[in-house]
């Protein structure tokens, strides 16, 4: 890195937008007429959590809103703080508050869902008192990482990937605005590149870009293309990867590896996220998803293994935990493979989408009342185990679904099975073959 570069922060921090204006992405909430652009240009700002991939602008948003709205603003990070930290900001919020008249001071905290029950309960007292306006940051799913009483009291942003556009107006303020770039002769011939190491995050992006800058310091013009780019990210690697970025390409290798039934491939990655210190934890529910997602019907033993494998590592911690999830990683690796469960419920999911809310059938609904009884509820139920082979044939979709088939069983043994069951209970729906 050039002398110049090193006595200013990286290239992400000095082009981190100041305001709304500067922002990229995320028009659906802070366009304008926007769900969180209305919050903020109300002033009414409640607890929230921003859920998405990595560097698509979840810091920087808080940072934005915090300066936009003129609120003292504290910065956790779930990684590396604890209940007594959480608690000091509580006592520095408290005392603010007394002499000013801003508003509830923002904690932002950082991969919130790394922080464990004990320390997420904590944080209840404050936000339901408004001691402090709560904004949470997470790649991971909040319903699955954050508890019951916290989530209820937060709403939920969804953050998206970045478009290539948005990647491209970042590239290009950065050559044009950047105290340092702005005066370099550089020439961007080619971007594909670029793209391809960022994978859609922002903070990447803008640091792959200055350690090419770097890496062609003395050249002039500076020319970035495709072959500028690889050989400078090869010949600079652990600068690239100096925050751990290449997580996500890792358990994605990790991820496919398994699903394309390839045990050495997915052990190596296995062992590549051990050696990296990536938490357990994160593997085995990845794990998890995967024995329901890639291998399913195909092998319904793997959830259970999956899970287990869950529990076992929870218990037991590491560095033993490595054992059940190598176990567990050859295992699914070595499964046969099905979506089907998981593509019938897309399909449901978008037939719900378009038809909306079909009345249920008469015959299946509950009668609990002497009214409902009147009005035909539950009348011409016929009770499947009252039927030989306990089946009977009658109608379960709504009307104007009548014989919509949303389940294809796939072609491996265990799913065979249900398939010739389904093709006796239902021949009007599932043809043999």
């Amino acid at each position: 890195m050039s002398a110049s570069s090193q006595l200013l922060p990286p290239l992400p921090e000095r082009m981190r937008p100041r305001s709304l204006s500067d922002y990229v992405g995320q028009r659906h909430l802070v366009g304008e007429g926007c769900v969180l652009r209305k919050m903020i240009e109300s002033g009414n700002l409640s607890s929230f959590i921003l859920w998405g991939p990595p560097g698509v602008g979840k810091t920087t948003l808080a940072h934005i809103i915090a300066q936009t709205l003129d609120r003292d603003f504290f910065t956790l990070s779930a990684v590396t703080s604890g209940v007594k930290e959480v608690r000091e900001v509580f006592e520095k919020a408290r005392s603010n508050s007394l002499f000013s008249q801003k508003g509830a001071p923002i904690l932002f905290i950082d991969e919130i869902h790394r922080f464990n029950k004990a320390q997420q309960d904590a944080l209840l007292g404050a936000v339901e008192t408004g001691i402090i306006v709560l904004i949470g940051a997470t790649t991971e799913n909040p319903s699955f990482e954050v508890i019951t009483p916290l989530l209820s009291r937060c709403q939920v942003f969804v953050l998206k990937s970045l478009e290539k556009e948005d990647l491209q107006a970042l590239l290009d303020r950065a050559l044009r605005e950047d105290v340092l770039l702005k005066d370099k002769p550089i020439e961007l011939q080619e971007t594909e590149a670029l793209m391809r190491y960022s994978g859609g995050d922002a903070r990447k992006l803008l640091n792959v870009l200055e350690i090419v800058v770097d890496s062609l310091a003395g050249h002039s013009p500076i020319v970035i293309d495709n072959e500028s780019v690889t050989s400078s990210i090869q010949e600079n690697m652990a600068i690239y990867d100096k925050d751990g970025e290449m997580h996500y390409d890792i358990i994605s290798a990790f991820i496919k590896s398994i699903r394309g039934s390839d045990p050495n491939a997915a052990i190596y990655y296995l062992a590549r996220m051990i050696d990296g210190g990536e938490d357990p934890l994160f593997i085995a529910r990845r794990l998890c998803l995967s024995a329901a997602e890639d291998v399913g019907l195909a092998n319904p033993n793997a959830l259970l293994l999956a899970n287990a494998c869950f529990e076992v590592v929870s218990k037991i911690g590491m560095p033993e935990g490595r054992i059940p999830l190598a176990e567990t990683t050859v295992y699914l690796a070595s499964s046969p493979k099905s979506n089907g469960s998981y593509m019938a419920l897309e399909e449901a999911l978008a037939e719900v989408k378009k038809s909306g809310n079909l009345p249920v059938p008469l015959p299946i609904r509950n009668a609990p009342t002497s009214l409902m009884k009147d009005l035909g509820y539950s009348d011409g139920y016929k009770y499947a185990h009252d039927y030989p082979g306990h089946f009977v044939d009658m109608e379960f979709l709504p009307d104007a679904l009548r014989g919509r088939v949303f389940y294809h069983p796939q072609p491996n043994k265990h799913e065979n099975v249900l398939r010739a069951y389904l093709e006796a209970c239902w021949p009007k729906y599932y043809q043999k073959g």
